[in-house]
Parts: structure tokens; sequence; C-alpha cells
């Protein structure tokens, strides 16, 4: 008994600090969401914030946007990032330089990420554009097309993000034991087999933890978007968090903190059940 109470005293301390820096604002963010507020007074008025961020076309656009990014982002550093694995343990002899230059845009500052594919994109002075012009195709407006503007700030994230996705997949494929490939091979097994049978199921946990990370990202993403778009066209790359800061801005500080709590739901809503599905299907090596 006195070991038990030993040992909660000295969880007491960061049970502290948790409470008072996660739980209290967030019970307090729940409170306000539901009141039109200043720094010195509100109004309670129950669930008119939600029912405006969810009816006005330019609140509702950032729910679809944040989906929008955070699955495309999620799937393609999934993708990539095991391609780029399977390749760099591969036997080549340039892996790790190789490695060393896909992980280097992930130091990068996002913003100057953001700032450097803003001048690249540019319409008319930006080197993609330069270069298809050189190939006799006219380029696009990346950033001021409303069509693929978003589409333009997933890629470079995806650029700057699979990096990370690359050394967590290499992590998991170099844990993976020799012998399983020395006996598929044995048996006959091709490439393609033991690439399905045998690398897939054992770097389940990697592909879990990519996924998890890069689905959580993507929905909170705001610096990138924000510094190539600002939320533009008009509304087409707006997220979550670009609108929430906007309104922030604007002083709708209710309608803000409103948005706050649908994304904190939204995270919940979908991370939760997607984490236990991706766990369920992990196998033990």
């Amino acid at each position: 008994m006195k070991n038990k109470i030993y040992n909660v005293w000295f969880l007491a301390p960061l049970l502290l600090i948790f409470i008072v820096l996660f739980i209290l604002p967030t019970v307090i963010s729940f409170f306000f969401s539901m009141t039109i507020w200043t720094l010195t007074d509100f109004r309670f008025v129950g669930l008119y914030n939600f029912k405006t961020f969810f009816s006005e076309y330019s609140l509702r656009i950032g729910v679809q946007n944040t989906l929008l990014y955070a699955i495309l982002t999620c799937g393609l550093k999934a993708v990539l990032g095991l391609a780029l694995a399977v390749l760099l343990t591969s036997s080549i002899k340039t892996k790790h330089v190789i490695r060393s230059i896909i992980f280097f845009p992930n130091l990068v500052s996002t913003i100057a990420v953001g700032l450097t594919f803003s001048s690249l994109m540019h319409p008319t002075r930006g080197l993609f554009n330069f270069l298809l012009g050189k190939l006799g195709v006219e380029g696009p407006d990346w950033l001021g097309n409303a069509s693929i503007a978003l589409f333009s700030v997933i890629m470079t994230d995806v650029w700057k993000g699979v990096g990370v996705a690359t050394v967590i997949y290499i992590a998991g494929l170099q844990a993976i034991p020799g012998a399983y490939y020395e006996a598929a091979s044995i048996d006959g097994a091709n490439g393609l087999q033991r690439f399905r049978h045998i690398t897939l199921p054992l770097v389940q946990s990697s592909i879990n933890t990519v996924i998890i990370l890069a689905f959580i990202g993507g929905i909170r993403t705001f610096d990138l978007i924000w510094t190539m778009t600002k939320g533009g066209p008009g509304f087409a790359t707006d997220t979550m968090a670009s609108i929430i800061y906007k309104q922030y801005a604007y002083g709708f500080y209710g309608l803000s903190t409103a948005g706050n709590v649908v994304m904190f739901f939204l995270i919940v809503i979908i991370v939760f059940p997607l984490y236990r599905f991706l766990i369920s299907r992990e196998v033990d090596a």
C-alpha cells in the first residue's frame, strides 16, 4: 500500500501539468465555443457558432479541404515513402547519399519551403513554368488557379514530408529477419511475392505510424497553406486551421473557438477508429 502511494506522488506533478495545460483549456474551449466573447465579456449563444460554421460556404469549405488535404498527403507519403524505403534498403551503391537527399527537405523550415515553392510556381517568372515552356507546354497558374491551387500545396507538403515516412519505413524494413526472405527464395517466391507476403505484413506497424502521423499533420496543417496561398484564391485552399486563424484575426472569437472544437472532434472521430483498425491488422515478426 505504501509503495502504491509513493508511486502516485511521483505521478502527481505530471498529472497536475496535464490537467492545467490540456484538460482545463479543453473544457474552457468547449464552453467559449458556445458564446460570443471578447477579452472582457461574453454572451452565451448555445450552438449558434456551430450552426454558422456549417451553414456558411466560406467556413464549411475548410472542412472539405482539410479532409482532402489530409487524405491525399497521408496516402502519397505512405505509398511513396514505402517505395523509396524499399529502394534504399536494396543493394544500390549510392543509397546513403540518396537517403540524405530525401530527408533534407524535412530539415528546412516550412516557411522557407513555402516561400521557395511560391517562387518556383510563379505563373510568369517561376522555374516550373519556365521549364515547361522550354518543352513547348504552357504552364498553369499553380497557386492562382482555384482548381489546382490546393493540389499544388499538397504536392509541396508531400515533397517536404516524404523523407520522414521513408526513414520510418527503413527502420521497419531493417528489423525484418533476413531468414524470412531466404526461406521464401528457396521455396521459389519471386520479388513481388516476397514483398506481398513478407515485407508488407511485417512492416505494417511502420505503415500505421506513417498513416497516423501524416493524417493528423494534414488535418492540422496551417503554416504551408498560409505561406503559399493564405487560403486563396478565394476560399480554394482554406483549411480548418487557416479559417480559425482568420476568424480570430477578424475578431470572431467565439466562431473561431467553435472551429477549434470542430477540428478536435474531427481528429478524434477519424483518427481513433482508424488507429484501432490499423492496429488490428498488425502481425508479429
